[in-house]
């Protein structure tokens, strides 16, 4: 079930390691919440279809709320072809401009500061295209508003058979809220990974001669997407996690030769954890990062992986970024004043591969426990895989994490289940 790429491409293979990680740890440390997805409350209101982009522009919460709807009864009444008649391309193209012009004006790690004593801020998983429950997740999490905020950590397409209505749902909350909805960059959100997983096929059959300018202006908006976030001052989160240091000293400048253009000579430090400033600075706007050359947070902050042994070496079964150890946390947390990291990446097909770590059977484990905080690895698809062409799921929970006041450093884990009945793809 694992992604697979070529060699000496990024893959979704997960590395075996030998340690063990304490199951008490993962189970004595926050609270859980268990609830069943079967959403209860006041009708929907009647449908608007085709959808239609507000003439000033300003999407209101009456308009998400019709999006929800019109995605909803489309997906379960409509074949995919149909989805044109329901959103029209110039209404996606109007609401993907707006949102990219958002995007693309935030920095590579978004700072969430403007919590206060009322403010709850919820972060969720991979969703993989898993359009049910992630409609499920925001009303059993609350819809996001002036003291609630959502911090979604990638991995929105891919897997599953509604990546885009999934995908165009956050899009239309970041551009309603843009300063309580932060959608970050996960691995899928390139060129190659919706190639290969089922993205670009999805668009196409729901978009048919359109669909090559669909997926484009996807990819283009996934460009913008950030890398990572800090939440209070004391929460990172990034899709993979951390990254190496890059350091580039220019060369010297040859005697008698005026205005010849300096050439800087990139060189790679031994496998050292990166700073916070160079993350800053890395160039996010790649379709697929690079794993060799000088610009390679990119893709560590996006698809490195924790491991139980202690030190940073190179992904090798993935191909690009890094796997980390325990004290490698503890540098990062110690050095920036942290006291959690939330990343993703893995599922529970990715970590029946790595006996080491815990399973996703409840949509989180808690990886590393160090003496200034802790690493969590969150998944938010419940019943993985939602497309593939067997019956045979994996029956995991998803879950997303509260983060409340004071320090919004101590995580509250929801577990809940997948959407029944499954809707039939």
């Amino acid at each position: 079930m694992s992604d697979s790429l070529p060699s000496g491409s990024p893959s979704d293979h997960e590395p075996a390691t030998t340690a063990t990680n304490s199951p008490e740890e993962a189970t004595t440390t926050s609270s859980t919440t268990t609830t069943t997805s079967t959403p209860e409350g006041p009708s929907p209101p009647p449908i608007q279809i085709p959808l239609s982009w507000p003439s000033n522009s300003s999407v209101t919460l009456d308009w998400i709320q019709n999006l929800i709807s019109a995605f909803d009864w489309s997906s379960k009444n409509l074949p995919p072809s149909e989805l044109p008649s329901v959103l029209p391309v110039s209404v996606f193209d109007a609401l993907v401009l707006t949102a990219s012009k958002i995007l693309h004006k935030e920095p590579n790690c978004v700072r969430i500061d403007d919590c206060n004593e009322n403010s709850r801020v919820v972060v969720v998983g991979d969703v993989h295209g898993q359009l049910h429950d992630v409609m499920f997740l925001l009303q059993d999490a609350g819809f996001p508003f002036e003291d609630r905020f959502f911090v979604f950590n990638g991995d929105y397409v891919d897997r599953g058979a509604w990546g885009l209505e999934t995908f165009l749902l956050l899009l239309a909350w970041k551009v309603f809220l843009p300063q309580r909805v932060f959608l970050l960059r996960g691995n899928h959100e390139s060129k190659y990974c919706t190639s290969v997983y089922g993205f670009e096929k999805e668009v196409l059959a729901k978009y048919g001669d359109k669909g090559k300018h669909v997926y484009r202006k996807c990819l283009g908006c996934f460009e913008g997407l950030p890398l990572a976030s800090v939440i209070a001052g004391r929460v990172y989160t990034a899709h993979g996690g951390l990254f190496r240091s890059v350091s580039i000293t220019p060369s010297k400048r040859s005697k008698g030769k005026k205005n010849r253009r300096i050439i800087l000579n990139s060189e790679t430090k031994p496998l050292c954890l990166g700073s916070l400033e160079e993350l800053s600075k890395a160039r996010r706007s790649v379709l697929d990062p690079p794993w060799e050359g000088q610009n390679l947070i990119p893709g560590d902050v996006l698809w490195s992986d924790p491991t139980m042994k202690s030190g940073l070496s190179p992904n090798t079964e993935r191909g690009i970024g890094l796997l980390w150890g325990p004290d490698c946390t503890e540098d990062f947390l110690k050095k920036f004043e942290l006291k959690l990291i939330i990343r993703s990446h893995e599922g529970p097909d990715a970590r029946e591969k790595r006996p080491g770590l815990g399973g996703m059977d409840e949509g989180y484990t808690i990886d590393h426990v160090v003496p200034s905080g802790k690493l969590i690895t969150l998944f938010s698809a419940p019943d993985y895989p939602q497309f593939q062409a067997t019956e045979d799921r994996y029956k995991n929970k998803g879950a997303y994490i509260v983060l409340k006041p004071p320090c919004f450093d101590d995580p509250e884990f929801h577990s809940f289940e997948a959407i029944t009945p499954r809707p039939a793809v």
